[in-house]
């Protein structure tokens, strides 16, 4: 049976479990559910996800949401090319990693494009987050380069889930011009990362969907979808300078905050 993942191209957190299914050698087909980012209820995508998020992995009468839990249950379910090492402390390293990433490196990035695609700021407001995003994802890049150290990949020799969740986050710095120093360690990782099939793929479809992003941000402004503003997001657009945006948003009807909020 081929694997069904409600997806869009542009989340890094689906992602880095398209890179796991590929790395994996799974087939698996991809849908981007109608009412993504309409904060609809009544909707077949939201019974199966009530957080109304992507991805979600439908796999027979399974029904997964979270791109955490999707990877541990590809663990589990296929275990034929782990993404984990055997150590339990190398596994516990990967997941740190992993959560890093999910959570302050994903907030940074989703607030540069608040910018650059939404234009939620502008002027010196757009400046100053411009210049936190810069600095956070400097630091953060820092903080991986340290934990890649002298190897390959963030397991060692081998390509694992480290890297599938560390894979998107600095490919869309890149896009957006902050990718690591030319000729560092991090640099020579994402040049490698390119040279695997599954990851090249990925991140090709997100080169495609980044090509419509003028239009999809024109609906967003309009009301027809809500941008969430998950916990970590929130705490980097307040801390950097940007409560002036989430109050804007709320005026104009153009965030939601997560499940179980009213809207």
């Amino acid at each position: 049976m081929t694997l069904l993942l409600y997806d869009h191209p542009l989340s890094s957190y689906c992602q880095k479990v398209k890179i796991a299914l590929r790395e994996k050698g799974l087939a698996f087909d991809t849908e981007l559910p109608d009412d993504f980012g309409t904060g609809r209820r009544d909707t077949v995508f939201a019974v199966v996800n009530p957080r109304i998020e992507v991805p979600v992995l439908i796999d027979g009468d399974a029904r997964i949401f979270d791109s955490t839990v999707i990877l541990e249950y590809l663990e589990e379910r296929f275990p034929a090319s782990p993404l984990l090492p055997c150590d339990p402390a190398a596994r516990a390293a990967a997941r740190g990693i992993e959560e890093v990433c999910d959570s302050q490196y994903e907030a940074i990035n989703w607030g540069y494009g608040e910018i650059l695609w939404f234009r939620r700021a502008t002027g010196e407001l757009a400046d100053q987050l411009r210049a936190s995003a810069a600095r956070d994802t400097a630091t953060l890049q820092a903080w991986l380069t340290g934990r890649l150290g002298d190897a390959d990949w963030f397991g060692g020799d081998h390509f694992g889930l480290a890297d599938a969740a560390a894979a998107p986050m600095v490919n869309r710095s890149v896009y957006y011009g902050l990718g690591p120093t030319a000729g560092s360690a991090l640099a020579r990782w994402h040049a490698r990362l390119n040279q695997r099939p599954a990851v090249a793929k990925t991140f090709s479809e997100f080169d495609t969907a980044t090509a419509h992003m003028a239009v999809a941000a024109d609906h967003y402004r309009s009301a027809g979808r809500r941008r969430e503003y998950r916990d970590h997001r929130l705490d980097w657009m307040i801390r950097s300078g940007g409560l002036e945006v989430v109050s804007q948003g709320l005026s104009d009807d153009t965030i939601r905050f997560s499940w179980p909020s009213a809207s």
